[in-house]
């Protein structure tokens, strides 16, 4: 192992550990095993120490958004599976993690998500972030298919989430904390950062696009909302409702990482449209605003300062 290799391994190991001081001295314990596996497995699998290779940038494709991954120049795609991670189960989404160079950016693009209606705890669900946190990315960029609860809101919309309501019972940072990696109880006052929503939609004006700015609420599914639900999702502040990025977030938040989201509004939300919800609504809209929304990201990524915006 050259020295490039072994001081990423060790850095690997440091951020998913926690130090003590015992009989026999200070000692790491491993408090992440499936993120330092995963990202054990991803630096082999993806020859990242014979290429010097380091991801700058980290994106995550929602539900119907898939297609991003395309535009990465120089792939290499490797199957969740193949490093130990969930594997996506929701049509829609591919689950593969693609690696490769877009505007002049290292970046790791997760093409598909995991839910945690899908039955998995919420370490499994943030595990994708926190190996790619762990190797170095500084920024994460997210994308969700959402419900409109604000009306003035239609079908098509991008949304810019300026912030969240956490809803879905349960925090990804629940248990012991891995101190390498982040605080212990970390500051979300700015989760969405401004500097990256100003880039969103300056973005998005550079391409003729008209975007919204609002807050996301996440549940935890897998059922629609009831109207009465949605009633008082608008009620408390929200102006968007789906069903993940909120784990993400707060995962990525805890590492120091620098996040900007944006929501592809899918379908208004029960009882602003008289008609049923589906997920083929879901896909069919999210499908048709795709190529807007993988423009705007790869503007993004371009307009992005080398080696992140600090904490």
């Amino acid at each position: 192992m050259d020295d490039w290799t072994r001081t990423l391994v060790d850095r690997i190991g440091r951020m998913t550990s926690v130090s003590e001081t015992g009989e026999f001295g200070r000692r790491e314990r491993r408090v992440l095993p499936e993120v330092f596996n995963a990202a054990m497995d991803l630096v082999n699998a993806a020859k990242l120490g014979q290429r010097r290779w380091l991801p700058d940038v980290a994106v995550v494709l929602g539900s119907g958004l898939s297609g991003f991954e395309d535009r990465v120049q120089d792939p290499v795609r490797i199957p969740y599976g193949r490093i130990g991670l969930p594997q996506a189960t929701v049509e829609g989404h591919r689950g593969e993690l693609v690696l490769g160079t877009l505007g002049g950016r290292n970046v790791a693009v997760l093409a598909g998500r995991v839910h945690y209606y899908e039955g998995h705890d919420m370490a499994r669900v943030v595990a994708a972030v926190r190996v790619l946190a762990v190797l170095g990315a500084r920024t994460l960029l997210v994308s969700n298919a959402a419900g409109a609860v604000n009306p003035d809101f239609r079908p098509g919309d991008l949304m810019v989430i300026r912030d969240h309501i956490n809803l879905m019972g349960v925090n990804p940072l629940r248990g012991e904390n891995a101190d390498g990696l982040g605080p212990r109880f970390p500051d979300m006052t700015d989760a969405y950062k401004p500097e990256i929503r100003a880039l969103f939609h300056k973005a998005a004006r550079s391409l003729g696009v008209e975007t919204r700015e609002g807050v996301y609420l996440a549940v935890s599914g897998p059922s629609y909302e009831t109207p009465a639900e949605i009633r008082a999702f608008r009620a408390l502040g929200a102006d968007a409702v789906g069903m993940s990025t909120v784990p993400e977030v707060v995962a990525a938040r805890h590492a120091g990482m620098w996040v900007g989201a944006v929501s592809c509004i899918t379908n208004m939300a029960a009882g602003l449209s008289g008609g049923l919800l589906s997920h083929d609504e879901v896909k069919e809209v999210g499908a048709r605003a795709g190529r807007t929304l993988h423009a705007i990201f790869e503007t993004v990524i371009q307009k992005l300062p080398k080696g992140g915006m600090g904490t």
